[in-house]
């Protein structure tokens, strides 16, 4: 009798859903008759299963491909996470969401996002976003994140030593992720015991599965075991931010060392100081940006440059002539990050190729036209990377990888977009290009590799990883 009861409670809830977005949509249609060209998909679910199947088959491009040969090559409509979305789909839609920043848009995340961080529902996503931006650069600026070279070195070569040295296959993403996560949580929490790393590593992979996840909270689903995840992490968090507390009043931590110590030292302008869940929230968001979007471009890197010897060949030459030129255990400066030109072009062509951030949301705050079409208010909006990225309107041959591409004035405004752009921009772009330079610099330094699965799949989820962790057979050079 009770499930009886529980599965009529579900059922009328799911039908009120339903109810609630047709109604939305149609009155936006009545009022707003030049919307773009588009399907919505199923009731609720919309168009939300293609969008994530197509990922997950390795193909993410494809769902937007076939609507702009469809509908439109500028801009189309669909319904993705129970909402309706309008997708911008070249370098027009891009500039013009990146520059209406506040004025005619604002960010978006499903809801998926706001439940799976739940103090951003006392203010929304987006004021929590203006607050962590309004905390970051002075930690990530390019002049702070100089003195933090050394220690990327030291615990890349930690990593190395730990993880690679003296094997002869490893699989790659896994490792990825594994120095990644090192690394943020010592720049971030200042942890750098790998026994505490790995106590909640492995709740970050299953929370980066379900963060863009359709939000069904039933025992089995990776909405809900994304939530498990993330209670699991913020109580380890807590623990830490409650000995940290302790130590700065002690004097036996840094008011400067870390993000940490500034958020418990940090007032708003009322004295007020952030709550624990607060911290533990931002926290946890900043070490999922910190490490998994790199986690999957390093492990790209490694992929790419196993099938192109002479791009390999070009790297190995730039960075065996700064390591010639350090005395023994001498670790890298900013001066030998700044003669890594040609090893960041590579990555960056990775980055187009498989960009870690598949594209992001924005909410429409007014009703405005774009290339002729209405977008009425409360419209969501999207952007997609592989839109621009394989377009080749932009990057003559998209499927050839061509360093060159980023040489000089490099790719046309709006076109390349891994780090998003306009006062949204990834915050951490600067972090993002040393832990990767860092990563190929103590990588080809010491092996060349060979794929062992050379047609491994690629799936998105929700961003691109091989699908067997890519596994290679490590070739160690012969000093």
């Amino acid at each position: 009798m009770e499930l009886f009861f529980l599965s009529g409670v579900i059922l009328f809830a799911f039908i009120a859903s339903l109810s609630v977005v047709f109604l939305l949509y149609h009155k936006s249609y009545a009022s707003h008759p030049n919307l773009p060209r588009g399907k919505m998909g199923l009731p609720f679910i919309g168009e939300s299963l293609e969008y994530l199947s197509t990922g997950r088959k390795g193909h993410p491009e494809k769902f937007i491909y076939d609507r702009m040969a469809k509908f439109s090559s500028e801009v189309f409509k669909t319904s993705i996470f129970g909402e309706p979305v309008v997708v911008m789909c070249n370098t027009a839609g891009n500039k013009f969401l990146y520059s209406n920043e506040n004025k005619l848009v604002t960010a978006w995340w499903p809801s998926s996002v706001n439940k799976i961080f739940p103090s951003s529902l006392q203010t929304s996503s987006n004021e929590e976003s203006k607050k962590m931006r309004k905390m970051l650069p002075n930690f990530m600026k390019p002049e702070a994140l100089q003195r933090y070279i050394g220690i990327m070195d030291t615990i890349a070569r930690r990593h190395f030593e730990a993880g690679w040295e003296g094997k002869q296959e490893v699989t790659v993403f896994p490792l990825a992720k594994n120095y990644t996560f090192w690394l943020a949580c010592r720049l971030f929490l200042s942890i750098e015991d790998p026994k505490h790393v790995a106590k909640f590593a492995d709740p970050f992979t299953v929370l980066a599965s379900g963060i863009l996840s359709i939000p069904i909270d039933l025992p089995g689903t990776p909405f809900n075991r994304a939530i498990k995840a993330s209670n699991l992490i913020r109580k380890e968090l807590r623990a830490i931010i409650k000995q940290r507390k302790i130590d700065l009043a002690e004097n036996k931590a840094s008011p400067t060392q870390d993000i940490l110590s500034h958020m418990l030292l940090a007032s708003d302008e009322n004295g007020q100081f952030m709550a624990e869940m607060d911290i533990a929230d931002k926290i946890l968001g900043l070490l999922i940006g910190g490490h998994d979007t790199a986690s999957a471009a390093v492990t790209f890197v490694v992929k790419y440059l196993a099938e192109l010897p002479e791009i390999y060949n070009e790297v190995l030459k730039e960075q065996m002539e700064i390591a010639k030129s350090k005395e023994p255990g001498e670790l890298l400066n900013w001066d030998d990050i700044q003669k890594m030109r040609y090893s960041w072009n590579v990555a960056c062509e990775v980055m187009r190729l498989a960009p870690p951030l598949q594209g992001a949301f924005r909410e429409a705050i007014n009703d405005f036209v774009f290339a002729g079409f209405s977008i009425p208010k409360g419209w969501k909006l999207y952007w997609s990377a592989n839109s621009t990225h394989r377009n080749p309107e932009y990057f003559p041959e998209p499927e050839k990888f061509d360093p060159s591409r980023f040489e000089g004035n490099g790719p046309r405004p709006y076109s390349y977009v891994p780090f998003g752009g306009g006062p949204r921009m990834c915050p951490g772009k600067e972090y993002a290009r040393l832990e990767i330079l860092v990563f190929m610099h103590n990588v080809v330094k010491r092996f060349n590799w060979e794929k062992l699965l050379p047609d491994e799949k690629i799936i998105v989820n929700p961003m691109p990883i091989p699908a067997k962790g890519l596994p290679v057979r490590l070739i160690p050079h012969i000093v």
